[in-house]
C-alpha cells in the first residue's frame, strides 16, 4: 500500500465505513447522526478540547492518569474514585491489549472469565466488546472529561464505538502507535488506518462536535532525543490536520534533565505550527501534554514519589497543558486504585506549588531551544524532500532509510541504528546517529557533549553507557555512572 497525504474521498471512506462496522457486532450500535447529537448535548466542562483551551489560557497544567479495567461498573468505580479521591482533572479509559489487536473475541472471553472471579482479567477496558451504550455509562458517571488511552495499530472501529459513546477525546497516531508496539504491521498500513480516524473525527468536527486528538508522544519511552519524538509529533499533526482535526494535543514523553524537557515542550507547538503553515494547513488549536518517566521506576515507593514528583515539577515549569501521571506501583505490575490516586494527588500537589512560578529564560535553555529547532527542521525537511512534500510518503520512505529512527523500537519497519547516551548532565544526545541526516555542526555538538561525560567518568563512550542509563532511574540516579 501507497499512502498519501490527502483528505480520504468520502464514497471511499463510506465504503470502507461499512466493512469496518462489521469488525465486531457492537458496530452495528453507530448511528453518526444520532451519535453527533448525543455529543452535543454534553456539559461543555465534559469535551476535553474545551477544557484544554480553557487551561492553556489560564496557565493551568492538568493532571491525568492511566486507568482501565475489564467490566463496566467496575471500571466507573474506579474512574470515580480517582476523580474524587485523586482529584484527577481528566480521566481515561485504558483499552485492553485484546482489544488493540483487533481481537474482539479473546476480548470477550476475558470479559466472561471477570465475571466468572471477580476481578479484572484483562489489562484494560474492551470498548468495542461492550458497545456504544456502555461507554456512554463511563462518560456518564463522571463529571470530567474522559479520553481514550491504548496502543492499536488499527484503531478504526475502536474510535467509531467510542466516539459514538461519548469520549471527546482519542490518543494514538500511525507512527506512534505502530512504531514502538508492533514488529510486523507496515508503516503505510497504519498512517492509512489512521487517516480514517482523523477523518472520522473531522466529520464530527464539520457536524459541530469538537473532538481531541492525541498523538502518542514517549514513543518507546527510553532515551529518545526529543528531535525524533517531535519529528513524529509533527507528521501525526500534519496527517491529522489534513483530514479535519482541529484540536490537536501534542505529547512528549520526560527525559529528565530539565533544561531540555522544559526546551521540548516549548519548541514542540511551535514546530508543528511552523509545519502546518509551511504546509498551508489549520486553523487548528494545539496544547501539549507531558508525560511522567516511562522507563523503569524505582520498587521503593518513596523513590518513586521522587521521580513522579520530578516529572510533575518539569511539566509545571515548562507550562505544559496536561501531565500524565504515573503511580508508585510502576515497578510491582497494575496499581491498585489506592496508589494510582496517591500519584494523582502527588503531582497536583506540586503543581500548585508551581503554578505561579517560571523558570528564567536563560541563554542555557535558549540554546537547548535552538538545538532541538535545528535537529527536528533537518529531519521534518527530509521527510518532505523524500515524499515530494507529501508528509504521509515522505514519513514511509523515511523510515525506510532510517531518516526517523526510533531507538529500542520493536518494528522491523524502523532502522535501529540510531544509539542515544545521556551527557554529563544528563540531557539525552545521540551516541551514533544511524542514518539521521544532521549536519557536522549538530554531530560535533553531541560528540562533544557525550564526550565530556566520558571524560568525566574516564571512559570512552560506548554501549555499555548506553545500558547504564536505561537502568539508571531504578537505582537511583538520572546519569549511569560506573559505581
Amino acid at each position: 500500500m501507497e499512502v498519501t497525504n490527502r483528505r480520504l474521498d468520502q464514497d471511499e471512506f463510506e465504503r470502507e465505513r461499512q466493512e469496518v462496522l462489521r469488525q465486531w457486532m457492537t458496530g452495528g450500535e453507530v448511528d453518526l447522526a444520532e451519535a453527533v447529537e448525543y455529543q452535543k448535548n454534553l456539559p461543555r466542562h465534559k469535551v476535553l478540547a474545551y477544557k484544554l483551551e480553557q487551561g492553556k489560557e489560564q496557565g493551568i497544567t492538568y493532571a491525568q492518569p492511566r486507568a482501565g479495567v475489564a467490566l463496566i461498573n467496575e471500571h466507573i468505580e474506579l474512574l470515580r474514585f480517582l476523580q474524587d479521591e485523586g482529584g484527577a482533572d481528566m480521566l481515561p479509559t485504558t483499552i485492553d491489549s485484546y482489544t488493540r489487536q483487533n481481537r474482539y473475541t479473546e476480548a470477550q472471553g476475558g470479559i466472561e472469565e471477570s465475571r466468572t472471579v471477580g476481578r479484572s482479567m484483562l489489562n484494560g477496558f474492551p470498548a468495542v466488546n461492550h458497545g456504544v451504550n456502555a461507554c456512554r455509562r463511563v462518560v456518564e458517571s463522571v463529571n470530567v472529561p474522559v479520553q481514550v488511552r491504548h496502543g492499536t495499530p488499527d484503531a478504526r472501529l475502536l474510535a467509531e464505538i467510542t466516539l459514538a459513546g461519548g469520549f471527546t477525546d482519542f490518543e494514538g497516531g500511525g507512527i506512534s502507535y505502530n512504531i514502538p508496539y508492533a514488529k510486523d504491521v507496515p508503516l503505510a498500513d497504519t498512517i492509512r488506518h489512521w487517516q480514517y480516524v482523523d477523518r472520522l473525527v473531522g466529520m464530527y468536527e464539520e457536524k459541530g462536535v469538537r473532538i481531541n486528538r492525541e498523538p502518542f508522544g514517549p514513543l518507546t519511552g527510553t532515551l529518545v532525543p526529543p528531535c525524533i519524538s517531535h519529528a513524529v509529533a509533527v507528521i501525526e499533526a500534519v496527517l491529522a490536520v489534513e483530514q479535519g482535526v482541529k484540536s490537536l494535543t501534542l505529547g512528549y514523553g520526560q527525559c529528565g534533565n530539565l533544561l531540555q524537557d522544559v526546551a521540548a515542550v516549548h519548541t514542540l507547538t511551535q514546530l508543528a505550527e511552523e509545519y502546518l503553515a509551511k504546509l498551508g494547513l489549520g486553523p487548528v488549536s494545539l496544547t501539549t501534554v507531558f508525560h511522567q518517566w516511562m522507563g523503569g521506576f524505582p520498587q521503593d515507593e518513596a523513590k518513586a514519589y521522587g521521580v513522579i514528583s520530578w516529572g510533575a515539577a518539569t511539566a509545571a515549569l515548562a507550562k505544559a497543558s496536561k501531565v500524565i501521571v504515573k503511580t508508585p506501583h510502576e515497578a510491582l505490575g497494575i496499581p491498585t486504585k489506592e496508589a494510582n490516586a496517591a500519584g494523582i494527588r502527588a503531582t497536583k500537589q506540586v503543581l500548585n506549588m508551581l503554578k505561579d512560578q517560571r523558570l528564567p529564560r536563560t541563554e542555557e535553555l535558549k540554546a537547548e531551544e535552538d538545538i532541538i529547532r535545528a535537529e527536528t527542521r533537518a529531519i521534518l525537511d527530509k521527510v518532505l524532500e523524500l515524499g515530494d512534500g507529501d508528509m504521509a510518503l515522505g514519513a514511509v520512505r523515511s523510515f525506510q532509510a532510517g531518516v526517523i529512527d526510533v531507538p529500542f523500537a520493536p518494528s522491523r519497519f524502523n532502522a535501529g541504528k540510531i544509539l542515544p547516551a545521556r551527557d554529563h548532565q544528563g540531557a539525552v544526545r545521540i551516541l551514533d546517529f544511524g542514518n539521521v541526516p544532521f549536519g557536522q555542526e549538530i554531530r560535533q555538538f553531541h560528540q562533544e557533549m557525550i564526550g565530556k561525560r566520558g571524560k568525566a567518568e574516564s571512559r570512552d563512550p560506548s554501549f555499555q553507557m548506553v545500558i547504564d542509563d536505561i537502568y539508571a532511574i531504578g537505582k537511583g540516579m538520572l546519569v549511569g555512572r560506573p559505581r
